[in-house]
């Protein structure tokens, strides 16, 4: 297996955490402006290993090295040889990079302002998803990735990083403002079978031109003009994965700019619109929103007309402790396991020992959760219950509420009433809203941030 899958598994691993969630394991997520610079890229593109160091940048106080920036270049340039992928110049590639840095260490600074950090046990378990997703062992796993000259430490520091934005971004997106019954009469309305989009599932390429907050008639001018050239040469033909990964400004550039498959009222309106009317490998753009100019190719388009009216639906129960002071996540894990082994031992059930330790309201029902529909949980929970079959018991599981053991009793595939399809309605207007919510947020971020580029010279 090549290296770059746990890459690939990595970059899931981040997609699949990136959803807005609520309370007790269920779903409900003074900088001074930035000046008118361009990134010195010319002179930092060299990823070659030197003895100097010196700082590219400075966000809001916090510098950016040129090691810490060549590293990251040396490993975009491995990651698109490994696919195959076209190699953007120098002079992009490092501003791109810079940039990608640049966002990522704003947000880490906004997290750690907030409080928010990850413990190890949580790295633990993120390192054993990505092993348990690429189907090898943790040990394979570190072999693959020694050989494309990635560490355990900084494989772990990037886990660690990802699930510290997960977890901002779920803190911001929690603010998003609810929904009302008129919206979700709406979208039901929306996906009868007389509206276009009814059932329509699609997978868009995205390429993102950012245009900076507050940007003069020139900046805008030239960005508009980057866009249209980007555009024309995918209509003409042009590998759309090599140029997302020369050009795009959006997180998933690095992913051949693929959003993934997912239901229209999932994309913003403005994507759905565009792209309505296109074949698969049709290209829209550029068009114009508060972040930029975006660029669209259809790689997928299917209708699943069923999609709405039926669900898979899980049965589960668990027990929750919570941490603190008084009970660190470690021991809270060594409870958990040891009444896993008297469950499995047959020495105590799940149901009298939930009574009596978990600390979640479900307690006095034995931790019973309830049929739940996909979307439910906060994403670690329910990415250990999607791996369970029915019997099993999960290994002690890490959220940001706690430490829970979690028992999938059954699954079954249902057609949903009309109120579980108000449900089903309301979480996907809510997902729909916090991505919005947590996208304005983060443009509101970078604007506010004090970034200053620095020449080497």
């Amino acid at each position: 297996m090549h290296p770059r899958v746990f890459a690939i598994g990595l970059a899931c691993l981040a997609g699949a955490l990136a959803a807005p969630a609520t309370a007790q394991g269920v779903r409900v997520p003074g900088a001074r402006p930035a000046p008118a610079l361009q990134p010195p890229a010319a002179r930092i593109v060299s990823a070659e290993p030197q003895a100097a160091d010196f700082i590219v940048a400075v966000v809001n106080s916090e510098p950016i090295t040129r090691n810490e920036l060549a590293a990251r270049i040396q490993r975009v340039r491995k990651q698109l040889a490994s696919q195959n992928g076209a190699m953007p110049p120098e002079d992009a590639l490092a501003r791109e990079v810079l940039e990608r840095l640049i966002f990522e260490k704003v947000q880490l600074q906004a997290a750690q302002q907030a409080g928010i950090g990850v413990t190890d046990m949580a790295i633990d378990q993120a390192e054993a998803s990505v092993a348990q997703q690429n189907d090898v062992s943790r040990e394979t796993m570190y072999r693959q990735l020694k050989a494309d000259g990635i560490t355990p430490e900084q494989f772990r520091k990037e886990l660690r990083t990802q699930l510290v934005l997960q977890r901002l971004r779920e803190r911001e997106a929690s603010t998003h403002p609810k929904v009302n019954e008129f919206e979700i009469d709406q979208y039901l309305r929306d996906q009868q079978p007389q509206n276009g989009a009814a059932g329509l599932e699609l997978n868009l390429g995205h390429i993102l031109i950012a245009v900076p907050e507050g940007a003069s008639a020139a900046v805008l001018a030239e960005r508009e003009q980057r866009a249209r050239g980007v555009a024309e040469r995918a209509r003409k033909g042009a590998d759309f994965s090599a140029l997302a990964k020369e050009f795009s400004d959006a997180p998933e550039a690095t992913q051949g700019g693929q959003m993934g498959l997912r239901p229209a009222d999932r994309y913003p309106e403005l994507f759905v619109n565009a792209t309505g009317a296109l074949a698969v490998g049709g290209v829209a753009g550029p068009l114009r929103s508060g972040a930029g100019f975006h660029v669209l190719k259809v790689l997928e388009k299917r209708r699943s007309d069923t999609a709405a009216a039926t669900v898979v639906q899980s049965h589960a129960r668990h027990i929750l402790l919570r941490t603190g002071a008084q009970l660190s996540e470690a021991a809270a894990a060594a409870q958990l396991a040891e009444y896993r082994q008297r469950i499995l031992a047959g020495r105590a059930t799940f149901e009298d020992l939930a009574r009596e330790h978990s600390q979640d309201g479900s307690a006095a029902q034995g931790g019973d959760l309830g049929w739940s529909t996909p979307g439910r949980y906060v994403p670690e929970f329910e990415a250990v219950l999607e791996a369970l079959k029915p019997g099993e018991i999960s290994q002690p599981v890490v959220s940001r509420f706690g430490v829970h053991l979690i028992e999938l009793l059954e699954r079954r595939q249902v057609k949903l009433t009309p109120r579980e399809q108000r449900d089903v309605a309301r979480e996907a207007l809510r997902q729909k809203k916090a991505e919005e919510a947590y996208a304005t947020w983060a443009r509101e971020l970078r604007g506010r941030a004090y970034v200053e580029y620095r020449d080497p010279a």
